[in-house]
């Protein structure tokens, strides 16, 4: 289950593409996070993070994209459970041997 979002999306939209205006913008650029942050009332850690993501998604910055990054956790929690499938196979297959070499009554 995944935890209700803190800020609408709207304003994570928004937001980011203010920062992004700003760094454009010589004069603006140092300090562009933290003082949009203040003005939006956002935390500036927060919405740092959501530059990074919106830089990522659009190329201008190196690494996964968020499609990417969703489909890589789906490949993990499917490689968990195929292991613990496999665990589980494995235990009944010796249960299994081991019932085999007992001798019978």
């Amino acid at each position: 289950m995944v935890a209700p979002r803190k800020y609408p999306d709207e304003l994570r939209e928004r937001a980011t593409r203010l920062v992004i205006e700003a760094r454009k913008d010589p004069a603006s650029r140092s300090g562009a996070v933290k003082g949009i942050a203040d003005q939006l009332g956002v935390h500036p850690e927060a919405l740092r993070t959501w530059v990074t993501r919106a830089e990522r998604d659009e190329g201008l910055r190196p690494g996964p994209t968020s499609v990417e990054q969703a489909r890589i956790a789906e490949l993990g929690r499917e490689n968990r459970e195929l292991r613990r499938a496999n665990q589980i196979l494995k235990s009944a297959a010796s249960f299994l041997a081991a019932e085999l070499d007992r001798p019978s009554r």
